[in-house]
């Protein structure tokens, strides 16, 4: 029996609920191995104008933890 086939055996098995959960995953799956993943990030590359890119870079400097890598 191939990877495939028993997958789908083991899918029959679930509640609509899990089935429901599995295929969300395996949609999140397709879009991130696809070019659908790559397409949204072309889409936001440049898309703050560069004072918005300040703003964004000061709040994260001001608001974000610092990690010290010392005190690992």
């Amino acid at each position: 029996m191939s990877a495939l086939e028993a997958t789908f055996e083991e899918l029959k098995s679930l509640p609509p609920e899990k089935l429901a959960e599995v295929a969300g995953y395996i949609h999140k799956l397709k879009v991130m191995g696809g070019s659908a993943g790559r397409q949204a990030l072309e889409n936001a590359f440049g898309c703050l104008t560069s004072s918005e890119a300040g703003e964004m870079e000061r709040a994260i400097t001001t608001n974000c933890e610092r990690i010290d890598a010392s005190q690992w």
